[in-house]
């Protein structure tokens, strides 16, 4: 199983990620936001309850309840705009076809994102078909990133008949969050130094392998290949 991370490491989000949380918290707090919010690999319910801290409010369970609703609506009011500001990053779509040409291979997405608004991303650009999102992880399911890795595993396992464990699951991101997730999480970790982070940031954080990006297919294939063939 491949997972794949979304925000800078299949897309380029063009600033509109950070505009759907100031708009979420406008709509959780009544006030408008005087900080931007800081990602970086967390999970949205993470993300708004620092920029709640940072503004001196406190992330509440009414809050937490009404934070899903206030992130979807934000991120479809900004469908059109993610489509002209963001864009798909150099490899992406090879690579996706590409393993989707292993009949062995379930691909799926490990995001803090959630899950309405991670296919939303990624369809926007048109790169949702080889994605299997109903056993994905999601920030929906957990504040905490490491924890999706065994949530994909599950419900992969569930619906393939298979047994997903690290030996055959590689975590692909461009964080070194990302990163952790896979290491504590129990998965391989690919990464790709896509987003703000060096390849050497991110091999000091524990991924099994590093490349620049996605842009060399033929690198790509033979890393997850090198990362899944000791599984088989």
């Amino acid at each position: 199983m491949v997972l794949w991370d979304v925000d800078n490491t299949l897309i380029a989000n063009g600033g509109v990620s950070k505009d759907n949380y100031g708009a979420a918290f406008s709509r959780l707090t009544g006030r408008r936001p005087e900080h931007r919010a800081v990602t970086g690999g967390s999970t949205d319910f993470l993300i708004i309850a620092d920029l709640c801290e940072r503004h001196g409010i406190t992330f509440t369970d009414d809050m937490a309840k009404r934070l899903p609703a206030a992130l979807h609506e934000a991120m479809d009011e900004r469908r059109e705009e993610l489509a002209r500001r963001g864009r798909e990053l150099p490899g992406a779509r090879a690579a996706l076809a590409a393993l989707a040409e292993d009949e062995r291979v379930v691909q799926s997405v490990l995001t803090g994102n959630l899950a309405h608004n991670a296919f939303v991303k990624v369809d926007t650009f048109g790169l949702a078909g080889p994605l299997d999102f109903a056993v994905g992880g999601y920030g929906d399911d957990d504040r905490v990133r490491a924890n999706l890795v065994a949530v994909a595993q599950d419900r992969a396992g569930a619906k393939y008949g298979a047994s997903f464990a690290r030996a055959n699951t590689v975590l692909i991101g461009d964080t070194p969050n990302d990163v952790r997730a896979g290491v504590n999480g129990g998965a391989k970790v690919l990464a790709v130094a896509s987003g703000k982070d060096s390849a050497e940031v991110l091999a000091r954080e524990g991924a099994d392998i590093v490349l620049p990006d996605l842009a060399d297919t033929d690198a790509f294939l033979a890393a997850v290949k090198t990362l899944l063939d000791a599984a088989r």
